[in-house]
């Protein structure tokens, strides 16, 4: 049985147990020790012990039934039979008491705690100082040690709500770490387009301003036309370097790297190369006889992109498993399939976590060309990475982002939820 079942039963058992055992012994003393008739016996007794059935969920009114049945009990009982039995409360009724206070301090606000308890203390007192002779102080147990069990059961209660505030602060804390991973991985995207769409940007501009001395015999309109069009790219790669300067932090934007061409399919092998010196073993399949003379560069960046970022995962967390990687395009677009076996010794993987930037860096490059992407485990414990990358993609579909939960609302005045 699991242990949250196990906690969760346990009180329920306790409090069946104990009402089985007190109820009895609680119908019998009534009548015999302390002069109740018999049919009014069962009913105090039922009222006084049965309530132990509901402490564990409505503590509060099992307190309140108890000393209420309680009370008229200790009214009804003759005046010269209580003179041998413990008064105001028959003894079963002051077991009973305590871990009913125990269950409120586990469940109740404080004000409702000292409520309850201030309300045991008034009545019993009262009796006590009514009829000073038959009172032997044995309502001051509840007194006290209720009192501690109250103070306990709110401990407990506190440490528990600590516990699940943690808990939740983390689930809004990975929350949050995975959106930062799927905004910054985007961010990376956008730098590395920007050079792709920066080189056919600067291609129009070059076209459009030499028209004129290419094509003889261009019209004035034809060729205010060009300039316009050169103008027009001019501004949008301005704009665009505007765009990656709030992308780029300042590190990245004083470095060298970011002006170095972006790596396409053709470079997959000396990644393979370099994967395979560093003892991972690798089995490269290249096949673009299919695959138009020139692909389109968020295509060609993509599928490099994917494998780099497979590779490093199979050196990470399988170091010395045999990979294979296979990249074979078609007429409508590119197939990238990175398989990595299990290790074929007993190893430790050079990282037991990650960030995650990982995957989702392969989901947003493979939305951005309109592709698909499937990754998982296999039966015999290595890993699978294929992606499909169309040459011609459809607009991507938006993607919802991971949310934080929303805080639970405090409980309310009578009772809070259960440690």
């Amino acid at each position: 049985m699991p242990k949250a079942s196990l906690r969760h039963r346990l009180p329920y058992a306790f409090a069946a147990l104990l009402t089985a055992i007190l109820f009895p012994i609680t119908a019998t003393i009534l009548p015999n020790d302390y002069g109740v008739q018999p049919g009014l016996a069962l009913i105090y007794a039922t009222l006084e012990i049965a309530p132990l059935l509901l402490a564990v969920r409505k503590p509060l009114l099992a307190w309140t039934i108890a000393l209420t049945a309680g009370t008229a009990s200790a009214l009804t009982i003759p005046q010269t039979a209580a003179l041998h039995g413990v008064w105001p409360w028959p003894p079963t009724l002051l077991i009973a008491f305590l871990p009913m206070a125990f269950f409120l301090g586990l469940r109740s606000r404080p004000r409702t705690m000292l409520a309850a308890w201030a309300a045991y203390t008034a009545v019993s007192y009262g009796f006590d100082a009514s009829d000073p002779q038959r009172s032997n102080g044995s309502w001051l147990i509840v007194t006290l040690l209720g009192g501690t069990l109250l103070l306990l059961g709110a401990a407990l209660q506190k440490s528990d709500r600590a516990q699940r505030a943690l808990d939740e602060q983390a689930t809004i804390s990975e929350a949050e770490r995975a959106r930062r991973t799927l905004l910054e991985e985007r961010a990376r995207i956008a730098r590395e387009l920007h050079d792709v769409v920066a080189h056919h940007m600067s291609v129009i501009t070059v076209q459009a301003d030499s028209a004129p001395y290419r094509i003889g015999g261009l019209s004035p309109e034809a060729a205010e036309e060009f300039g316009t069009i050169a103008a027009t790219a001019r501004e949008s790669l301005s704009e665009m370097r505007r765009l990656l300067g709030v992308l780029r932090s300042e590190d990245a934007g004083q470095g060298g790297g970011e002006r170095t061409p972006q790596p396409g399919v053709d470079r997959i092998g000396q990644l393979v190369e370099a994967t395979v010196r560093a003892g991972q073993p690798v089995e490269l399949a290249l096949d673009r006889a299919a695959a138009p003379e020139t692909l389109p560069q968020a295509v060609d960046l993509s599928a490099y992109r994917i494998v780099q970022e497979a590779l490093a995962n199979a050196v990470r967390h399988a170091p010395g498993a045999d990979t294979r990687v296979s990249v074979t395009a078609d007429d409508e677009g590119l197939t990238v399939l990175v398989v990595n076996a299990p290790a074929d010794r007993p190893h430790v993987p050079l990282e037991t976590t990650g960030t995650g930037h990982g995957l989702v860096g392969m989901r947003e490059r493979v939305r951005l060309v309109g592709g698909t992407l499937d990754t998982g485990p296999l039966p015999d414990g290595g890993f699978r990475v294929a992606a499909r990358l169309p040459y011609a993609a459809e607009a991507p579909a938006p993607i919802t982002e991971p949310t934080a939960p929303t805080a639970p609302t405090a409980p309310t005045d009578k009772e809070s939820p259960a440690a």
